[in-house]
């Protein structure tokens, strides 16, 4: 992997399907697609499409969970009943773009009255399905919807939709996303000349997130080594900004807009971390 993340080729303007990598594992692709691109949402689309292929072996597909009430199994509404999904989910990430929904839906309640989560796939342009699309202030080229659900036919994947998707999807996002990004971080750094030693924390860190990738989302240790990951990084990308104040460019304008994505999901991986410790001192 690291052969081909020194050999990719940034290819400015291109749309970030076009520059989606065929081979290697899921972050390995995540990291040399982020690499080829000139924009962090594009690196951003890159590593979530290549999340939820690891995650469900989907190539073009959003995640719908979060509803007005939350993403916590009891504040999902959105019904499952005889293979049709009625309901609504926001900030439903690229679902404009989606081949198809990955929606959690509640399916009665278990023998002590919790949530029956099950993961439906239905298809975007399906009969009942309507998208109302925003962007925010920051990766503009990342759309996010409301989707609106009528008795929308669809497949029931395998397994519990919290315990195999929505609680190890964060884990399995945050590795592929942000091995992207240092992707995307290296190609700036090799392409602005930044110094070698900057350049070789990046690449032992894509490596790290590549390591990570093959290990299992639930397990606490997995967490903390993650923890140990992104708090690296978030020092690499004050050294490359810093490296960066001195050549500004307009790609060095469009980072500082979105550099913000870091920030994201920010209080749900300390309060991820401190579970972790604490099963692992327990």
């Amino acid at each position: 992997m690291l052969t081909r993340l020194f050999a990719a080729r940034r290819v400015p303007g291109a749309t970030w399907e076009d520059l989606c990598e065929a081979t290697g594992t899921t972050v390995e692709r995540a990291a040399v697609g982020g690499a080829r691109t000139d924009r962090a949402g594009h690196a951003f689309a890159i590593g979530y499409t290549a999340a939820l292929e690891a995650l469900a072996g989907e190539t073009r597909a959003a995640f719908c969970v979060t509803e007005d009430g939350g993403n916590h199994p009891r504040a999902i509404e959105t019904r499952l009943v005889d293979g049709r999904v009625t309901g609504a989910k926001r900030w439903a990430t690229l679902a404009d773009r989606a081949a198809h929904l990955l929606v959690v839906a509640r399916e009665g309640s278990d023998a002590a009255g919790r949530p029956r989560l099950r993961m439906v796939r239905v298809r975007r342009d399906a009969p009942g399905v309507t998208l109302e699309v925003a962007t925010a202030a920051f990766v503009p080229e990342i759309a996010h919807a409301r989707v609106t659900l009528e008795a929308v036919a669809g497949e029931v994947l395998p397994g519990d939709g919290y315990a195999d998707y929505v609680k190890p999807f964060r884990t399995v996002e945050d590795i592929h996303v942000h091995a992207a990004l240092v992707g995307y971080w290296l190609g700036v750094a090799r392409q602005r000349g930044f110094a070698h030693a900057l350049i070789e924390r990046l690449a032992m860190t894509a490596a790290a997130l590549v390591a990570l990738g093959a290990e299992d989302a639930r397990a606490p240790a997995t967490h903390v080594a993650l923890g140990g990951v992104l708090a690296a990084s978030a020092g690499l990308v004050a050294e490359l900004e810093a490296a960066w104040a001195d050549v500004p460019d307009e790609e060095c304008d469009r980072w500082q807009r979105d550099r913000a994505l870091l920030g994201v999901a920010g209080k749900a991986r300390r309060e991820r971390l401190a579970r972790a410790w604490q099963a692992l001192s327990g």
